[in-house]
């Protein structure tokens, strides 16, 4: 199935960073994934990522997590667009961590900088910075913390659980943003 849509989550790979803060992307894919997910996760090589097919109400989507590590993430994106021929401002949202929001909070953009994230700053510099993100608030660091020390440190059982409840919210939002774009379009994505 060709897809209409991308949702693109970011994060590292590998056990080593699964639990850190900065894979909030990843998280929120997997709650995705139990919500509109086809079949099962595949590697796909020739796009740098793990893939999934999925269905927003009559849309087709692919769920993606790069396997590029978060600085490269523009490449894996850019190799799926290029793939599928698709709109980056229309049909792809990215989903990440931002320690500029509260731990919990979730904010749809249109377009925006990069801010400090690696990952948005390498889409940004391959596909400018007019596409949709989910960013997830994972909250600031601690004073006197390394950013990367703790974006790249593990949730707390109660940060765990904040960070569960916005990839909950998640589910909803991609359905509006889904339905939305279906009338403006004035038809179904399919």
């Amino acid at each position: 199935m060709k897809p209409h849509l991308l949702l693109v989550g970011l994060g590292n790979p590998g056990s080593a960073y699964e639990e850190s803060r900065h894979n909030a992307g990843f998280l929120a894919l997997e709650r995705l994934s139990r919500e509109f997910g086809v079949g099962e996760w595949k590697d796909a090589q020739k796009f740098s990522s793990i893939v999934q097919e999925a269905r927003i109400v009559a849309t087709p989507a692919l769920l993606v997590k790069p396997q590029t590590y978060m600085n490269l993430s523009g490449d894996a994106i850019v190799k799926l667009l290029r793939f599928y021929k698709l709109d980056a401002q229309k049909q792809l949202i990215v989903l990440c961590d931002d320690v500029d929001l509260p731990a919990g909070t979730v904010r749809l953009r249109n377009s925006g900088g990069p801010g400090t994230h690696n990952g948005l700053k390498s889409i940004v510099t391959i596909l400018g910075e007019k596409f949709p993100r989910l960013r997830i608030g994972i909250g600031p660091q601690p004073a006197h913390q390394d950013l990367a020390a703790w974006v790249l440190s593990a949730w707390t059982r109660e940060e765990r659980k904040t960070i569960d409840g916005a990839c909950e919210a998640l589910v909803p939002m991609i359905r509006s943003f889904v339905m939305d774009d279906a009338s403006e379009e004035g038809t179904a994505l399919c």
